[in-house]
């Protein structure tokens, strides 16, 4: 039976190495190509057409997720599986609606990679156990993502973003909040202010909180 072949991309060059290692000694898994952004993913992934494509969360100029959902949108049947260090349930949530096939700590064990590789070639979906009760718990409780307010003339990103100014968090905190690129986020900036008419994060504040996006 011919391997399964494995698409890396962190921009961490030990990180690739580690993994490389690891999966090559493994069974019925080879590694055949490298990056270190994700616009190499999407590239890569195009054209050497992976089964299973290993995507950091969190890298420069392109995230993993935004990577995620680009390949998802030009119809990329590649399995993706996110790798993070981070473990709440907001950014397993948000890798799942991505398109995510599977969500692997990066401090995880050596077996557990090897059953994250088996699961979603398999067809399944895998997450690691340190985040999987987690992510059940937010499912059962209800909670979901920022519903937009119709009566202010934003996205509902776009309010989300606008929110998390009002509560004082910087660009790069937004940016790794939501996995998105630092200029993603300034982008966004530039367009509420320009729709909202207003030109400093001062007035973007006094908005937010006129209109309930904060309690700050």
């Amino acid at each position: 039976m011919d391997n399964k072949t494995v698409l890396l991309v962190d921009d961490h060059q030990l990180v690739r190495a580690g993994l490389r290692n690891l999966i090559e000694n493994m069974e019925g898994f080879e590694v055949i190509a490298e990056g270190a952004d994700g616009s190499d993913a999407v590239e890569l992934a195009k054209r050497e057409k992976p089964d299973i494509c290993m995507l950091d969360i969190s890298m420069r100029d392109m995230s993993g997720l935004e990577a995620l959902a680009e390949l998802r949108a030009q119809g990329c049947v590649t399995k993706v599986i996110i790798l993070s260090m981070h473990d709440s349930s907001e950014y397993v949530s948000k890798a799942l609606r991505a398109g995510a096939n599977g969500y692997l700590l990066k401090d995880s064990a050596e077996t557990e990679l090897h059953l994250a590789l088996q699961a979603v070639i398999a067809g399944q979906v895998y997450l690691s156990p340190r985040v999987s009760g987690d992510v059940v718990k937010a499912a059962l409780s209800g909670r979901h993502s920022y519903q937009a307010n119709e009566d202010i003339p934003l996205t509902e990103r776009q309010q989300e973003i606008l929110r998390l100014i009002a509560d004082g968090k910087g660009t790069k905190e937004i940016a790794w909040e939501l996995g998105v690129s630092p200029k993603t986020i300034e982008s966004h900036r530039a367009q509420i202010m320009e729709r909202l008419q207003i030109r400093d994060i001062a007035g973007l504040i006094r908005y937010a909180f006129r209109h309930g996006l904060t309690d700050l």
